[in-house]
């Protein structure tokens, strides 16, 4: 096997929340000889990671810098508070910020929600990490703010969350480095995220598609039934009850006509 038949691979890096497992399921239906490798990233380390190479493309967190990074917004995510199931929270829907007012809200290191001011009363100390701090809310000592995404993430039997309007929200997107066009594999799965459909090609030469089981026997059924026929003729089908035949169809010439017996 010569390097050109070695298939290619696609790196996808994706951050903490985002679940790529729809988009990894139609690369495999699409691609099946182009391996798709997942990288796990931090949602501040992902920008450096597509930057440096270390993927092809990501499912990141907004905003990145677009002097090195392209991206599409996929979509926006609502923000929650994470809560102890006892909490008097859960009685209503959805929470406000104003009843939050005489909480301590946990702000942890990696908290990725563009706060201009963190709602309720500070903690003493920082969280390292949203797991941490959704640790902290388990014992008592706090609510947390984050996208409804991490809450699922970090789901506990003795958590719950309620949404929270009027709050920042997360904004997901598919990125890669800048190029004055995007490299073919990183084209296949914008299509992919964007819904297009397999001969949707959008410029680009179409990649000749393998024919399924269905397909083939459907076109061996047609070839089976398009042969030379009887005598040479290759007629497809037969003439119908009713149907008048051919003059010459019958022997006796006119004997042949309608409504007469044959012979007489």
């Amino acid at each position: 096997m010569t390097g050109s038949d070695i298939p290619s691979s696609f790196r996808l890096a994706y951050v903490p929340g985002v679940t790529p497992t729809k988009w990894v399921r139609v690369w495999h239906e699409r691609l099946p000889d182009t391996p798709l490798e997942l990288v796990q990233a931090t949602a501040a380390d992902a920008p450096g990671l597509l930057a440096g190479g270390g993927a092809d493309a990501g499912l990141v967190r907004l905003p990145v810098d677009r002097d090195v990074l392209a991206a599409i917004p996929l979509y926006t995510e609502t923000t929650v508070v994470v809560i102890p199931k006892d909490h008097v929270a859960t009685a209503a829907e959805k929470v406000s910020l104003a009843e939050l007012a005489d909480e301590i809200v946990l702000h942890p290191l990696d908290d990725v929600l563009d706060w201009e001011t963190l709602p309720g009363r500070p903690a003493v100390e920082r969280p390292a990490t949203t797991a941490d701090a959704i640790e902290l809310v388990a014992a008592g000592v706090g609510v947390l703010l984050v996208p409804q995404s991490l809450a699922r993430l970090h789901h506990r039997k003795d958590l719950t969350y309620r949404p929270v309007p009027e709050t920042p929200e997360s904004r997901v997107a598919l990125s890669w480095p800048q190029a004055e066009e995007a490299p073919d594999l990183v084209e296949e799965f914008i299509g992919i995220v964007r819904g297009r459909t397999v001969n949707s090609t959008r410029g680009r030469a179409a990649t000749p598609q393998r024919p399924t089981a269905k397909a083939k026997e459907k076109a061996k059924g047609k070839r089976a039934g398009t042969g030379g026929g009887q005598g040479g003729g290759g007629a497809r089908h037969k003439p119908t009850a009713g149907r008048k035949p051919s003059p010459g169809g019958l022997a006796g010439g006119r004997s042949g006509k309608r409504g007469k017996p044959r012979g007489r």
